[in-house]
């Protein structure tokens, strides 16, 4: 590919229009040159690798609403023409002369108003205090747990007189596409998952910084509503009576030690957790609260255990860096993969883009895999192979059964009118995530997540959202009567006459997609694959990031039993370096400000440190 980090990638708004495009295609590539065939020597075989990424599919873009030109924008180029989806169905739309796209509302415009936004830097071990404002430092402390600093966040919007609201064009969403960093996959971290520690404990989290997840919201009877979490905001919600408070903070202190409890449980286990709730003496409202936006789980097939260890896991992670469990990385998921680069590269890791790979070289005496062969023509050998799933061909992958993912993206322009400042005072600052109720039988839970520019994914007075649930039919099918409940799609303006319409934020430009989920197939189910050739899977359909990390340790510990996955880099100081090894700096090919020692196998994951920018 041309970018990092695969199906974990993040894209400007034209990379994403690209990326679209590539993936609308049906037709595989064809091998124009097999000459890399005759590299095979006698005694080997080749396992050929896959032409065509064949994890994403059913892919459909729309722009709800009027598309003006964008000839002779330098960011996208021409830009082809796109359907426009209203109450009547789907119809084209040729570009013609710039109308402006109507102006929307956030998400939720009936919520009281929040705190200003955190954003969280996560820095180094040791970090000095006071990072400036709107940041967060991370360091651990001398009982190993993480100490958090607070610096001065936004100051809410001083009172103004109502202005008209802002008019955002497609052409204006091209031209700022470089402000955008789009996700393929839509994950929160949860500040005491296994992602985050080892971010802290590996200090890959000197390369990142991150904003907490503001609210947590449900929806209920048409209504969305904000979920208290914290103790204070059970005490403080005007959604719950006294009585319903009391039995909500027995439940969740029930769940924070249900192991010591069996007795409490044991009866239900084989029951699903909506039909355990039921038997808690809960009320109705407490139950869906629990059920669908703390501990996440399914209404139909998630049993007892699985729902206590997700509520749990849910109030453990309360507190550590925020009112919520969660964390975002700024510039979006797809900077995780980058940052672990970032350290690899330091001690000499290469990450090689547009470098297509042929096929895997086995030798059939032993086995095992020697060598891959690339586009060029090149033999490169190793000891091991990773190979992501996408990578394998149908042959490899007869026997495997994968899941599907359905997602959508939605592109939100801000309303700025008075009211809706009344209301949420700094809704800029907001990072949410909303749970939907299957809308009708047989269908799955939707998971929203909105995203505020200050996550620098999008533009000033836009939002991007992010939806997604397991596939049942193509992803458009499966999340438009979702997109339908809690957002305005009427393309045409002649349709904006009901005042519940009229409330809802308006759509300028969506995305749907159905991803490939490879995380529970096990390595027998692949055909042929020699012992020394690891597969790992793309994104899991988890709301979380600790199946990855779960996966990555297991593949280490297969080859480097006896090695530390991940240890922390050793201070600058500590290193010593052998006056052989030390080369002397070339001008301008240097990759870090300081020498760095010759990596070996073992040491290509220890430590050291770097000065790293951040790339516009």
């Amino acid at each position: 590919r041309n970018y990092y980090g695969g199906n974990w990638a993040s894209f400007s708004f034209s990379g994403l229009l690209s990326w679209i495009k590539e993936n609308q295609q049906k037709t595989d590539l064809a091998d124009e040159c097999e000459d890399w065939k005759k590299l095979i020597l006698e005694g080997e075989e080749a396992i050929p690798l896959s032409r065509k990424d064949k994890t994403i599919q059913h892919v459909e873009d729309f722009c709800f609403g009027d598309q003006d030109s964008a000839e002779g924008v330098e960011e996208a180029g021409a830009l082809p023409k796109l359907p426009v989806l209203g109450a009547s169905g789907t119809k084209e739309v040729s570009p013609g002369s710039e109308k402006e796209c109507p102006a929307v509302e956030s998400p939720c415009p009936e919520l009281e108003s929040q705190e200003p936004e955190q954003g969280t830097g996560v820095e180094p071990a040791g970090a000095t205090e006071g990072n400036g404002a709107g940041t967060t430092s991370v360091s651990e402390s001398s009982s190993g747990e993480s100490a958090l600093e607070l610096g001065q966040t936004e100051a809410a919007p001083s009172e103004t007189p109502a202005k008209e609201p802002k008019k955002i064009t497609y052409s204006q969403i091209v031209r700022e596409g470089r402000r955008f960093n789009i996700d393929l996959v839509s994950k929160l971290l949860f500040s005491r998952g296994l992602l985050i520690d080892l971010l802290i404990k590996s200090n890959v989290s000197r390369y990142a910084e991150f904003k907490n997840a503001t609210r947590i919201l449900a929806f209920r009877e048409g209504k969305v509503e904000q979920v208290p979490c914290s103790r204070a905001d059970v005490f403080n919600s005007r959604q719950l009576t006294m009585v319903e408070k009391r039995m909500l903070m027995k439940f969740l202190t029930f769940c924070l030690d249900y192991e010591q409890h069996p007795e409490e449980y044991q009866d239900h286990e084989s029951s699903t957790f909506a039909q355990f709730l039921q038997t808690r003496k809960l009320t109705p409202s407490l139950q869906h609260f629990i059920l669908h936006s703390i501990a996440m789980v399914s209404e139909t097939e998630s049993r007892t255990l699985e729902g206590l260890q997700a509520t749990k896991k849910f109030l453990q992670c309360l507190g550590r860096y925020g009112n919520t469990p969660f964390l975002f990385p700024l510039y979006g998921q797809g900077e995780i993969p980058q940052c672990f680069c970032r350290l690899c590269a330091v001690f000499g890791g290469i990450y090689c883009l547009r470098h297509p790979v042929r096929c895997l070289v086995v030798d059939k005496a032993s086995g095992r895999c020697k060598a891959i062969v690339d586009h060029f023509g090149q033999r490169i050998s190793a000891k091991y192979f990773i190979v992501e799933d996408s990578y394998l061909s149908e042959s490899t992958c007869t026997n495997v059964c994968y899941r599907y993912g359905t997602t959508g993206q939605i592109c939100l322009c801000l309303q700025n009118s008075a009211d809706i400042i009344a209301k949420l005072h700094s809704c800029a600052s907001q990072v949410s995530i909303l749970t939907v109720p299957p809308v009708e039988l047989g269908k799955p839970a939707v998971c929203v997540i909105e995203l505020c520019s200050s996550t620098m994914t999008c533009m000033k007075d836009t939002y991007l959202v992010h939806l997604t649930c397991p596939s049942t039919q193509t992803a458009r099918e499966d999340l438009e009567p979702v997109v339908q409940k809690l957002f305005n799609v009427n393309a045409e303006k002649g349709k904006k006459t009901e005042s519940e319409e009229l409330a809802k934020p308006r759509v300028l430009w969506a995305v749907y997609f159905n991803m490939r989920d490879s995380s529970g197939v096990e390595k027998n189910s692949y055909s042929g694959l020699p012992p020394n050739v690891y597969v790992c899977s793309g994104p899991d359909s988890a709301l979380g990031n600790d199946c990855a990390v779960k996966q990555a340790e297991a593949i280490f510990k297969e080859m480097f039993p006896t090695e530390e996955f991940c240890p922390p880099p050793p201070n600058p100081e500590d290193i010593i370096y052998d006056e052989d090894e030390i080369e002397p700096e070339e001008s301008g090919l240097s990759n870090s400000a300081e020498t760095k020692p010759e990596p070996s196998t073992e040491e290509s994951s220890d430590g050291g440190t770097a000065a790293v920018t951040k790339e516009e």
